[in-house]
């Protein structure tokens, strides 16, 4: 089961990523003033991570126990939320963080680093 030290040891290992507080929780951005790309929730059971808003309704239907939106706040954004207990590993956890970085990083950031598809072993 993923937990919140996992989440930051594979988030700070992604290029040019950085841990910053905001709104009280971690989140983690794709360079030093760079998007965010993922975020702790307040429980430290969850993460917000980037998701187109036309790929969320068919992730949640198909594994509602992992994803998630919260009601009120992720509505108009492309955000997803997924529950740590739910992820099979490190793997699967890096794929999804990996994910949202691409979302996140800048062109140039991405252009640097072709070589990211394939989890590191842990």
């Amino acid at each position: 089961m993923a937990n919140a030290d996992d989440v930051r040891r594979i988030a700070l290992a992604l290029p040019g990523a950085v841990e910053k507080l905001a709104w009280g929780m971690p989140t983690f951005r794709a360079g030093a003033g760079g998007k965010i790309f993922a975020s702790l929730d307040d429980d430290d059971r969850a993460i917000g991570v980037k998701c187109p808003k036309e790929d969320r309704e068919e992730l949640i239907a198909a594994e509602p126990d992992k994803f998630f939106i919260r009601q009120g706040h992720d509505d108009n954004f492309a955000w997803l939320r997924v529950r740590l207990g739910a992820l099979e590993g490190d793997d699967e956890l890096y794929a999804i963080l990996l994910d949202s970085w691409r979302q996140a990083a800048p062109r140039k950031l991405l252009d640097a680093h072709p070589e990211l598809g394939e989890p590191p072993t842990w």
